[in-house]
């Protein structure tokens, strides 16, 4: 069979080549045709386009960048067209996605969605397109599931699969990992600052701001696939402060506590167990507006799934110095990490165990031989 894969960021790499692996199993011959990134291009099948080149995050953003946006969605369609896929499989991204399949079901193509939008967050209109425009939809979050069917729509929930990828990579020795990256035996404070730059230019210098005030502890910085170093180069002015790019699991698995920029790395963060403070920073004009559309209590994963304050959030104007530096010693309290494991553990229950990209693939390809 042909698939067409859409995937937007780096998370959705993640997913969909897990994804992409699991589709294999049960059709050994699958062809992809894809919009992705690197893990996609290691799985096999051809890239079209890298999701480095329109990462544009933000309603100013993605108004700015207006003409590159109608220019892929013009690429897009055409090469769906050109490869005749037997199924499109969107993977979240959903300002792009949504338009490309509401063309695609006109057009007779077979639509599947993995990892819904976020319409549970703001509008929630869009469950309308979807329900015109999607064939079938897969959820990860369990609380997505009844939203939906409450409006009508039947979705099934999968499981997360986070929970696979992190199961099933290679353990890294923590003494092996400190001496590779050359890091001492201070417990390391783990800086996650997002993945595009205008997120990392927001969060990042305020993260390092701390450094001075807990010489006990080493930060590391988790740099992104999507970035070179010389972009972080400039924020580092201490020894005290390591670097170590595309090596995020790794680094979590050894790290005391987090400092983490909103999106799916919260919950990658607390899957691994790792105490964290929640950070968000938008452009002035975003904010106010998302906060206008966005009707939910909290911004984080792992707060949204528990339905209650698990993981402290710090938004705009609570993310600063003086702030960050009172919530980051609170998770270094024994006390608090206690409270923050029980959580931890009930989250990781709630998510519904392994084998989402399995079952996920299995009801694709089954919808597609019938």
């Amino acid at each position: 069979m042909k698939y067409y894969i859409i995937a937007g960021e780096a998370s959705g790499d993640l997913h969909a080549s897990n994804l992409m692996k699991a589709l294999l199993n049960e059709d050994v011959h699958a062809d992809f045709r894809f919009w992705g990134g690197d893990l996609m291009q290691a799985v096999g099948g051809t890239l079209v386009k890298h999701y480095k080149e329109r990462a544009f995050m933000g309603f100013i953003e993605v108004i700015m960048n207006l003409s590159a946006i109608f220019k892929d969605i013009a690429l897009c369609k055409k090469d769906i067209q050109g490869f005749q896929p037997d199924v499109i499989i969107f993977i979240d991204n959903s300002g792009f996605n949504l338009r490309i399949a509401k063309w695609a079901k006109q057009a007779g193509f077979k639509t599947n969605y993995y990892i819904s939008p976020q319409v549970w967050a703001s509008r929630a209109s869009r469950i309308q397109a979807i329900k015109r425009d999607i064939d079938a939809m897969y959820v990860i979050l369990p609380f997505v599931e009844p939203f939906y069917n409450k409006h009508g729509y039947k979705v099934t929930f999968v499981g997360h699969p986070l929970i696979d990828a992190i199961a099933n990579r290679t353990q890294v020795s923590v003494y092996k990992f400190r001496e590779n990256n050359v890091l001492s035996d201070k417990p390391i404070i783990a800086l996650l600052p997002g993945s595009r730059k205008q997120e990392i230019k927001n969060m990042l210098s305020v993260m390092l701001s701390l450094v001075d005030d807990f010489p006990k502890y080493q930060f590391v910085i988790a740099g992104a696939p999507s970035q070179d170093y010389s972009f972080y180069e400039p924020f580092i002015k201490t020894n005290n402060v390591k670097f170590i790019s595309n090596k995020t699991y790794d680094l979590l698995s050894v790290s005391y506590a987090a400092l983490v920029t909103s999106g799916t790395a919260t919950l990658e963060t607390a899957l691994f167990k790792i105490p964290q403070v929640v950070c968000y920073k938008g452009s002035a004009i975003s904010y106010q507006i998302a906060k206008r559309i966005v009707t939910l209590k909290f911004i984080s994963l792992v707060n949204l799934i528990m339905d209650k304050e698990v993981v402290t959030e710090l938004i705009q104007n609570d993310f600063n110095k003086k702030r960050l530096k009172k919530e980051l010693e609170i998770i270094l309290d024994e006390k608090e990490r206690s409270k923050i494991f029980i959580n931890y553990y009930e989250l990781e229950k709630a998510l519904g165990g392994k084998g989402a990209s399995e079952k996920t693939a299995k009801l694709i390809y089954k919808s597609i031989k019938a």
